[in-house]
């Protein structure tokens, strides 16, 4: 059993920092689910405030993670047609690769506010680099949470 905890642990920490740039995939939730997977098993040397530590960092970049595309896109001067466009060209990235997953969030953004003709194309442009910033700045912490999960999974892993 111990074996297989090990082996689902490390799966969910790697799909964890995949969801960390594929938009689909609650990255987050499942590292840390690797994480206190591993923890189940006999060998285990991980604190009980580790993991209490971590479900506090995992829980706020999820929650960071929902607040920072309004944030940025307000912050930038967008309306919510430029945060309706950044969510749909975030989706519709997923389609077009690594390029795509980047930009999406760009194009939409700006598209969004010229479809509702509120802001001139320079001013939706501005909104576009916000929405990408957002992207940009979340997908960095959501790496940095993975990766840090994906070593203490590894540590306790292979002692």
């Amino acid at each position: 059993m111990d074996t297989t905890l090990g082996v689902i642990a490390i799966i969910c920490g790697i799909i964890g920092l995949l969801g960390a740039v594929i938009p689909v995939l609650p990255g987050t939730i499942i590292s840390y689910a690797g994480l206190l997977c591993i923890s189940f098993s006999s060998y285990s040397e991980l604190p009980t405030a580790t993991l209490v530590v971590w479900g506090v960092i995992a829980v706020a970049v999820i929650v960071m993670d929902y607040v920072l595309p309004g944030y940025f896109s307000k912050k930038f001067g967008g309306t919510k047609a430029g945060v309706i466009g950044a969510t749909v060209g975030t989706i519709a990235g997923i389609f077009f690769g690594p390029l795509g997953i980047i930009l999406g969030p760009f194009v939409g953004a700006v598209a969004g506010e010229m479809l509702a003709k509120k802001l001139t194309f320079e001013e939706a442009l501005k909104v576009g680099f916000g929405s990408l910033m957002s992207f940009l700045v979340g997908t960095l912490f959501k790496l940095v949470v993975g990766g840090f999960l994906l070593y203490y999974i590894i540590k306790d892993v292979i002692p």
